[in-house]
């Protein structure tokens, strides 16, 4: 052996330890990707062969995928707010966008609980958190849940406003926070512009990144690039229903722009480097897009309206391709990422969700048993009454609660006291109620729900609406019986 190998053996034996100290220390980038609207099984690696989504799905194969993946809630502001707070819907008190008397008021039984439209200001969000923790921290695209995602922590925002979907997604957009571009620029590809020149020319090499990238995509309207939806047109979804064109080429845009963002992170060598999670803000809209072998979308507490696509990749460090069946929700990422990233949260500040690091490190244990529950006290009318899939015709949810303990589900309705139990393994669609046959389980159910509400000061609709008439509304669901 000669003497250059000594050499290396010798630096290598120095410089090891040193390197792996330093790399011990050093906390990765996070990225946030959340697609508005998209449903569980709108994307390839879930099944579904008529959207097209080859980079999620490749981004699938290198990421745990956690095939029951739940949003914080089941329509857009209230879930935005549950994953940036980490805190439940009685915490914030964000139930829905806009006012929590949703439907025409002779068909609501009572008066619902009034919702707060935006975070308060003393609002901690994950952007405060992991500023606090040394990261730049960065929000692009549909914030949703106040004004200015600038003041809960983010230092850098663009197309960040309180607005729910944009007015065009062809250019001129108006948004607030965004410059309009030239006429007909596209506005994902703009969102993700906006953050590729962020990582390349924003951020700062000495501190990791947390960037939080909700796409306004594929929210309505409907508006694709010009072309791109007629080789959809004519298709049809897996069950037979028809296929939106416009949809599908909003969703392999959004594909197409994922892809370019993984690209970015490759080229600037910071792939290793990087927490990456993809998920969707809630269900898809059932009357755009069904959700293979679940009931309902977007609004409602039916599985449709709940599960989401969600993967999360830490290259080299987690197990790539790894499908996870335990439930989880977007109120366990800050958790999360704080425990992952070894980064502290306020003291006395009240989470809900818990650390899925076992389930991603293999290290630990988790309680796969623990219970899940939804707090929704006010009304949400019919995208299309008669064609939701929900409850009744005229609302995609009632005022309730949902609770999940391992394969069993309970709703309840504040209105007429009924509750609905399903088992999730058997009877995934909750098509057949076993309430009555299991009452005991079912009111054990309830009576952790009564536990959880008092714990979080959960409001009970209780008030008798004067405006309600009984008869008028037996006539309206009579039209679509």
């Amino acid at each position: 052996m000669n003497k250059r190998f000594f050499r290396v053996i010798i630096s290598l034996l120095i410089i090891t330890p040193i390197f792996s100290n330093a790399q011990e220390d050093k906390k990765p980038n996070i990225l946030i990707i959340n697609v508005d609207d998209m449903g569980w099984t709108d994307v390839g690696y879930m099944g579904n062969d008529v959207y097209h989504t080859p980079n999620i799905d490749q981004l699938s194969k290198e990421s745990i995928i956690f095939m029951n993946g739940y949003a914080g809630a089941a329509n857009c502001a209230p879930s935005r707010a549950c994953l940036l707070t980490g805190q439940t819907t009685t915490r914030h008190g964000i139930y829905t966008v806009g006012p929590s008397t949703r439907g025409e008021d002779y068909t609501r039984k009572i008066v619902p609980i009034e919702n707060h439209p935006h975070l308060q200001k003393k609002a901690l969000t994950i952007g405060n958190i992991f500023k606090q923790n040394g990261y730049q921290t960065a929000a692009f695209g549909k914030w949703h849940v106040s004004r200015k995602a600038e003041d809960y922590g983010f230092d850098y925002a663009r197309g960040t406003s309180h607005q729910g979907h944009p007015p065009s997604y062809i250019s001129p957009f108006k948004l607030t926070n965004l410059k309009d571009g030239e006429q007909g620029e596209y506005l994902t590809d703009r969102i993700t512009d906006e953050v590729i020149h962020y990582l390349k020319n924003e951020r700062k090499s000495d501190q990791p990144f947390f960037v939080y990238l909700p796409y306004y995509a594929v929210h309505t309207p409907l508006m694709c690039k010009p072309g791109m939806d007629e080789k959809y047109k004519g298709k049809k979804q897996k069950d037979g229903a028809r296929l939106n064109p416009q949809y599908a080429a909003l969703i392999e845009n959004t594909d197409w722009n994922i892809g370019r963002l993984l690209d970015l992170l490759d080229e600037l060598k910071l792939t290793d480097d990087t927490i990456i999670i993809f998920t969707s803000d809630n269900g898809g809209i059932y009357s755009i897009s069904h959700q293979f072998g679940i009931r309902a979308g977007k609004g409602s507490y039916y599985e449709g309206g709940l599960k989401v696509p969600m993967l999360f990749k830490w290259k080299g460090h987690w197990e790539a391709g790894k499908k996870e069946n335990t439930k989880v929700t977007q109120l366990d990422f800050l958790p999360t990422l704080a425990e992952i990233t070894n980064s502290t949260i306020p003291d006395g500040y009240a989470l809900d969700g818990n650390s899925i690091a076992p389930l991603l490190t293999g290290k630990g244990k988790f309680d796969k048993k623990r219970t899940l529950v939804y707090h929704f006290p006010i009304y949400l009318q019919a995208y299309e009454k008669g064609g939701d899939d929900a409850r009744d015709a005229l609302f995609r949810t009632r005022p309730g609660s949902v609770v999940i303990q391992g394969d069993w589900k309970l709703h309840y309705y504040y209105e007429d006291k009924k509750m609905e139990l399903y088992n999730l393994i058997d009877d995934p669609s909750e098509r057949n109620n076993l309430a009555d046959k299991y009452a005991k389980r079912a009111n054990k159910m309830y009576n952790y729900l009564q536990e959880w509400l008092t714990e979080r000061d959960g409001k009970i609709p209780t008030q008798s609406n004067p405006k309600y008439d009984a008869e008028k509304e037996k006539a309206e669901l009579q039209k679509y019986l």
